[in-house]
């Protein structure tokens, strides 16, 4: 069997689980066997069923063989997507064809009974026959299922549809009948088709990956390989306008890269030698060679097109609402079917033929399938979208979570910060300028991999600055580096170096005093006469911070609190700076953990945004855990429940939105099948509704709320 993690996890294609209604199916029969329905995984609109065997005595055959008793097919999940380009005509287009011949014979049986009299007449013999091959092929399809839900006695809307059509035909409204059955089947082609449509809208979502890549061999000679068969650290050449075929990062060449397939960022990133490159991303009209880093199956890429294939199977709360209603709803529909028969009929005398007639009625007005088929295509509409604008969400259940938030807790480095330090002020002394305070710290620090001294030397670089050579230059551990430029000693180093060498005056001690209280790092220069300046540095934050949480605030958010293990100084003036409304400061993870816990008992729906492994307990803790998923750790991207790709906070506020159109889509398309199905059940008794009315509009109503769902693709 396929497996997913092990050999206990297997997974099947299910050939015509097209409804929640085969889902209910499927349940019936394995649940029993399985002991609970935790066990079971599913993905209807890729038809896909993920069963735990771990701890149970039952096979994969058992499996199978129950799924067979339903009357469907199952294969493995591997053995499908192998045989999918070779299934028959008959196979692909089977529904399409039984539908078109269910509609020709009725229309022909239609024609002749008009013909031979019209409907005041009895229906002529050819009549009859044509109408009985219509509602033989329209049901073609709806029969086996309904006999098993029959002799398992559990309803389903294949058997309310079948006896609608066989009691049609029993008092002889052969045209109702032919009606039904055709109607039904077109709703049913109707809903495999949106249903096709959302499949198609995730295969072109994810379908990224290039067939080819480049290789450079030892030789130098550059051979086409499959990416699957490329090992880590190999070189790669990607030619101007084509996608890059794995991860990595890049060795030679600059050039732009749309990186939107991944990310979702509207505009090229700029790569140079160093930057890393995502798999599925497109080369501008540079030529780049680059290094690979991960294998095929570990790219980015790769785990965004595990997690959307997996999310469908972790359904939302809408979803689960629906399958609990539709499972008693069908059931109570047929009894208060039987009841208005029966009442009319044997209690006050009325005829039983307009009483047969109207229970048939209610019985296929009643079919839930609009109900149950609109909201997975919602959720998984709403899923694809996210995924375009660079928001992977990981499963229908946490769609719907975004809207109801109402505090955020957020990291502070690398999620409201870049993560990195930047030269802010550079502060000349005792008659020096900026220009040469910078260079005699650049030439210092050239050699150096400390974070602080590699953004001075990308500030002189920037400023397009030249450093001069230093001259008997000398590392002192922990605290600083010296060395001659133009015959003089300079030195550099932290307020504590400056302390040691005893320098600092009290002007100079303020003055530090006042910039590490704002919250920024201080490299000292001077020279054995006097300090000749300081450089502020500080991890700037993102240049949408200030945005995002303005549009947080906006959306409705009560609390937006920073957490964070740096100390408190710089932690309050990076929280001013970006607006934040609480913080906390020189955290452990513990600790952390514990402010979002407080958070969840104050406001309950909350999420945690952050991006490293030491965010990773929080994120687990929070209502709803987001990752910063570019430069995010793998720890952080794996517990969260959605991760923005594009490190892009504004992404926040749209996601927001975003799940709150999705959750009124979902209620809209709710409410809107039961206001419907209750019009009906008022005709119905009224003695206006009648049996092709009541399909046309079940039938319309799928396609309605369908349609509605489907909105979310283009969010």
């Amino acid at each position: 069997m396929t497996t997913m993690s092990d050999e206990n996890n297997m997974q099947l294609k299910i050939h015509g689980m097209d409804c929640a209604e085969e889902v209910s199916l499927i349940k019936r029969e394995l649940v029993p066997l399985l002991g609970g329905d935790e066990r079971l995984g599913f993905d209807l609109l890729n038809a896909r069923l993920t069963v735990d065997l771990d701890g149970v005595d039952v096979t994969a055959g058992d499996v199978v063989a129950a799924i067979e008793r339903t009357g469907l097919e199952a294969e493995t999940w591997e053995n499908a997507r192998q045989s999918s380009d070779e299934q028959s005509f008959w196979s692909n287009h089977q529904r399409a064809i039984m539908t078109a011949i269910s509609g020709v014979s009725g229309g022909i049986g239609l024609v002749i009974h008009l013909l031979s009299g019209g409907f005041d007449d009895a229906v002529a013999t050819p009549a009859i026959a044509c109408y009985l091959v219509g509602i033989l092929a329209g049901l073609y399809l709806v029969l086996p299922k309904a006999w098993r839900s029959l002799i398992t006695l559990r309803p389903d809307m294949n058997l309310l549809m079948s006896i609608a059509v066989v009691g049609a035909i029993a008092i002889g409204e052969w045209f109702e009948g032919a009606a039904v059955a055709f109607l039904f089947s077109l709703s049913l082609l109707l809903e495999s088709w949106s249903i096709g449509r959302a499949r198609r809208a995730i295969a072109s979502l994810m379908d990224l990956t290039p067939p080819v890549a480049h290789l450079r061999d030892e030789s130098g000679e550059v051979r086409d390989v499959p990416p699957a068969d490329v090992p880590v650290g190999s070189t790669l050449v990607v030619r101007p306008g084509e996608k890059i075929p794995l991860d990595g990062e890049v060795v030679v060449g600059n050039s732009d890269v749309n990186q939107a397939p991944i990310t979702g960022e509207s505009v090229p990133v700029e790569k140079q030698a160093g930057d890393e490159l995502f798999a599925g991303t497109i080369n501008g009209d540079g030529l780049l060679e680059m290094r690979s880093t991960k294998a095929a199956e570990d790219t980015t890429l790769a785990r965004i097109i595990q997690m959307v294939g997996d999310a469908g199977s972790k359904r939302a709360p809408s979803e689960k609402w629906v399958e609990k209603f539709a499972a008693i709803y069908t059931p109570v529909v047929m009894a208060v079917a039987l009841l208005m028969l029966l009442i009319p009929t044997l209690l006050l005398g009325q005829p039983w033929s307009v009483w047969i007639y109207r229970s048939l009625v209610l019985l296929v007005i009643a079919c839930p399938c609009a109900l149950v088929i609109s909201t997975p295509v919602s959720v998984v509409a709403a899923l694809a979208a996210a995924a375009r604008q660079g928001v992977l969400v990981k499963g229908g259940v946490f769609i719907e979570l975004p809207g109801k938030l109402v505090a955020i807790a957020m990291d502070k480095t690398g999620t409201l910060t870049k993560g990195a330090p930047e030269v802010i002020d550079v502060v000349p002394m005792n008659g020096h300028d900026e220009e040469e305070l910078l260079s005699r710290a650049g030439a210092l620090e050239l050699n150096s991999n400390h974070p602080l001294a590699r953004a001075i030397v990308d500030e002189i670089k920037k400023r397009g600055m030249t450093m001069p050579p230093a001259e008997s230059f000398e590392t002192i551990q922990g605290k600083g580096a010296t060395g001659v430029m133009d015959g003089k000693t300079y030195w550099l180093g932290s307020h504590r170096y400056l302390e040691q060498r005893g320098q600092e005056t009290p002007e100079v001690h303020q003055q530090l005093g006042a910039m590490q209280d704002a919250g920024r790092t201080v490299v000292v220069i001077g020279n054995d006469e006097h300090v000749c300046g300081f450089i502020t540095l500080a991890d700037a934050i993102r240049e949408e911070t200030r945005d995002a949480i303005k549009a947080l605030h906006a959306v409705g958010i009560k609390q937006i609190v920073m957490l964070t293990g740096d100390n408190a100084g710089t932690a309050k003036a990076i929280g001013k700076e970006a607006g934040i409304d609480e913080v906390h400061a020189e955290l452990l993870p513990e600790d952390k953990v514990a402010a979002v816990e407080d958070l969840v008992a104050r406001y309950e729906h909350v999420a945690m945004i952050g991006d490293g492994v030491n965010d990773a307990p929080a994120l687990a803790r929070a209502s709803l855990g987001l990752a910063m998923g570019a430069a995010g750790s793998d720890a952080a991207i794996e517990t969260a429940d959605i991760a923005l790709m594009s490190d892009d906070l504004s992404k926040l506020p749209w996601l927001i939105r975003h799940s709150r159109r999705t959750l009124s889509i979902i209620r809209q398309n709710i409410w809107f099948s039961l206001a419907l199905k209750a019009l009906f059940v008022v005709l119905t008794l009224m003695g206006v509704a009648s049996l092709w009315a009541a399909i046309a509009a079940d039938m319309g109503a799928s396609l309605l709320v369908i349609a509605n769902g489907l909105r979310l693709l283009r969010s």
